[in-house]
């Protein structure tokens, strides 16, 4: 009762840090908390890990919603650590993440009727009532993420030990194979998204060669980029400057010509 009590006020927390700072809504700070309340940090980070880069590359652009990465951390961390690890973490968050995102719809909707009021009190120029409507729909939004959580924490945990065990071993062998393919899915997504020049594949390839096929760990690649990097960057930079002194130096020469 208390440990889902006090994940359902994190995940509210939470809820209200992503309406504004949106510093605490990652998994990797999200889960360890979780983590902490519920006595198994260790576990706890793996899932947090392993749910960040899956959903590394998630946001919300325009009008879309993306699926709530708060209560899917919150939950699947809460009950994977309950259930037997990232696997049912995994499992359980991405559809709990869809869920509550039909719920953040809803709330996003329903806020847009403050528009108007907040509009009246603007023209009375009381702007410290302006300010106080600010705490309903950030208690909307604790509401909407910390009830969800306690329901699925509090009355979850026992089901879904009882389901994990029931599970074939042919199951959970799949649901282990998918944990481990779907940050791959998302880091892929996020490349995608900012491996924009053709030209910069090239250094994926470079430390894909240095990683597989040379067995170097994360650090000896770092720091055999961080130089590659730099120079590529300085030659990006300088490539405009040289085209426009080319440019420059073939009008002078055109003037020099003409004055002859």
């Amino acid at each position: 009762m208390i440990s889902a009590l006090l994940i359902a006020c994190w995940a509210g927390i939470c809820a209200i840090d992503d309406i504004g700072t949106q510093i605490l809504r990652r998994p990797l700070l999200i889960a360890p908390v979780v983590g902490l309340i519920m006595g198994d940090l260790q576990t706890s980070l793996y899932i947090g890990a392993t749910l960040e880069v899956m959903w590394m590359g998630i946001g919300n652009v325009g009008a879309y919603s993306a699926p709530d990465i708060i209560s899917g951390t919150a939950i699947g961390t809460a009950l994977g650590i309950a259930s037997g690890g990232a696997a049912t973490a995994v499992a359980l968050a991405v559809p709990t993440s869809l869920l509550a995102q039909q719920l953040l719809i809803l709330y996003r909707s329903t806020i847009t009727y403050l528009n108007p009021i907040a509009d009246k009190i603007a023209e009375s120029r009381d702007f410290s009532k302006v300010f106080r409507i600010n705490y309903i729909p950030m208690l909307i939004a604790f509401l909407v993420r910390a009830v969800p959580t306690f329901l699925a924490v509090y009355f979850g945990a026992g089901a879904i030990n009882t389901a994990v065990e029931a599970l074939p071993d042919a199951i959970m062998d799949g649901l282990s194979v998918a944990g481990a393919i779907i940050p791959s899915v998302g880091i892929g997504l996020l490349m995608l998204m900012m491996i924009k020049k053709g030209e910069l594949w090239m250094f994926l390839v470079a430390g894909f060669t240095l990683a597989v096929y040379l067995d170097l760990d994360v650090l000896p690649i770092t720091l055999i980029a961080l130089p590659i990097a730099f120079i590529y960057d300085l030659a990006v930079k300088q490539a405009p400057q040289s085209s426009e002194q080319s440019t420059t130096m073939d009008s002078s020469d055109e003037e020099e010509e003409y004055d002859l």
